[in-house]
């Protein structure tokens, strides 16, 4: 996917997600502290939100990441392994989205592939939100309260994610991990 086509997908779906909740950009942005003018530029696809952006939206207008990266895909849509599609997030990590958010399950999976020493610091998500993450090259560090929890490959962690937390690749080799978000219902 091009960057001009995820910026244009991302900026389609946050302006359908304001639409659909009927509200304004000045209540989106009193709701995820996103600017005004930043909200305009992301859908106009003038602008290519970062990670902690995209959560901040997520967590503001209670939607599930899938909800603004991409299609929410139906089964039938998807392809062999469930694959919705690869996706980056300017100056973030690459990953896939494996499964979308389901609303029977309360939860989304993501495959990301971290780069050497990359690091992503994320905020809290909302009340009562946990992470699954299981490593399958490499290894990742995930922060959790004030720690770094070093987790290899074959190796999982479960962690409360409605608190700052954090992933890290400590290694000079790229780190790839599956990541699940459980929602509550």
């Amino acid at each position: 996917m091009s960057a001009k086509s995820s910026e244009d997908l991302v900026g389609a779906n946050l302006r359908r997600a304001r639409g659909a909740a009927g509200l304004s950009l000045a209540q989106v942005s009193a709701l995820t502290g996103v600017s005004k003018a930043m909200l305009g530029q992301i859908e106009r696809g003038e602008s290519s939100p970062t990670l902690a952006t995209l959560w901040k939206l997520c967590k503001g207008l209670q939607l599930p990441l899938t909800a603004l990266i991409g299609p929410a895909l139906a089964p039938s849509e998807r392809g062999p392994s469930g694959d919705a599609g690869q996706n980056r997030v300017k100056d973030g990590p690459a990953f896939r989205t494996l499964f979308p958010f389901d609303p029977k399950t309360g939860c989304e999976v993501f495959l990301h592939d971290l780069a050497p020493h990359w690091q992503h610091l994320s905020p809290a998500h909302s009340e009562g939100v946990s992470e699954d993450v299981f490593v399958i090259d490499g290894a990742v560090e995930i922060l959790v309260a004030s720690d770094w929890l070093r987790v290899e490959a074959g190796q999982a962690l479960r962690f409360s994610a409605d608190h700052p937390h954090g992933y890290r690749n400590p290694l000079d080799t790229n780190s790839r991990f599956h990541n699940t978000i459980h929602y509550p219902s």
